[in-house]
């Protein structure tokens, strides 16, 4: 369905019976929708759940945001999606960019969140290398440089094509791939460390990893396992960061579990 939240045109859609509230979050990117990504996963759990699957925005049918958004703007708009629908004390099952967003509300607003199911998360950084850190010195005297030249007759808009050459070089796939008004959104999102606010994080959560995944690795979900006060992590050998989707049973089977045990202890 479409609905309006915090004036963006916004997609939603609903599975199953009444019952335990399940939330789901995508991740980040272009070619990240709703219909692919969210309800083969929606329509498995929808068989013991209600389940509530919503589409970020500037993503699928979901408008852009007006402004450059952060991890806090977008667990707002996810905020009054819930109090839009009514939806209280919900699982929240994340992947990736969802789970940036799902660690932020699951620190800040708790009152939300009974459990959180993450799946190849994103959102710890790493102290950069000796190495790394003076590659990223010479990257901005370069663009330094280059934007000093940007007033000269002639050379603006040339000038304007390098830096922006430079950029994509060093960027992710997702940056390349975003619209020119969402990529500040998108550096805004990454540039923000989530690793601090993990110990503010006690709700029960089940963490799902691929080992081979390349985007978000392993070493992310260990750390969260670690610093997350009741957090348990299970790893699906062979597999990417989609392992969610790559063995969708297995997966639909431990969040049934994780529920089921925390409803269990909740007597």
């Amino acid at each position: 369905m479409q609905t309006v939240i915090l004036g963006i045109p916004s997609h939603i859609e609903q599975y199953g019976r009444a019952g335990e509230e399940v939330l789901l979050l995508h991740g980040w990117g272009k070619p990240v929708t709703l219909k692919r990504h969210l309800e083969p996963l929606a329509l498995a759990l929808a068989e013991d759940y209600h389940v509530t699957a919503l589409e970020f925005p500037a993503h699928g049918q979901t408008g852009k945001p007006a402004g450059v958004w952060g991890v806090p703007e977008f667990a707002a708009w996810v905020k009054a999606a819930m109090e839009q629908l009514d939806l209280r004390h919900v699982t929240v099952v994340a992947h990736s960019f969802g789970g940036r967003v799902a660690l932020w509300l699951a620190a800040k607003e708790p009152q939300l969140i009974r459990r959180l199911v993450l799946t190849g998360a994103a959102g710890l950084s790493r102290d950069k290398t000796l190495k790394e850190e003076a590659e990223a010195l010479r990257y901005k005297k370069l663009q330094d440089r280059l934007s000093k030249l940007q007033s000269v007759p002639l050379l603006g808009r040339g000038v304007e094509s390098v830096q922006r050459t430079l950029r994509d070089r060093r960027s992710s796939q997702d940056y390349r791939d975003a619209d020119e008004d969402v990529k500040p959104s998108f550096v805004k999102i990454v540039g923000l460390n989530l690793r601090p606010i993990l110990p503010e994080v006690g709700q029960p959560a089940l963490l799902v990893w691929g080992d081979q995944d390349d985007a978000t690795p392993l070493w992310m979900g260990q750390a969260m396992e670690k610093e997350m006060k009741d957090a348990a992590l299970v790893v699906f050998e062979g597999r990417g960061h989609f392992a969610y989707l790559e063995e969708l049973r297995r997966f639909v089977n431990l969040v049934k579990a994780f529920i089921g045990e925390d409803m269990k202890q909740r007597g």
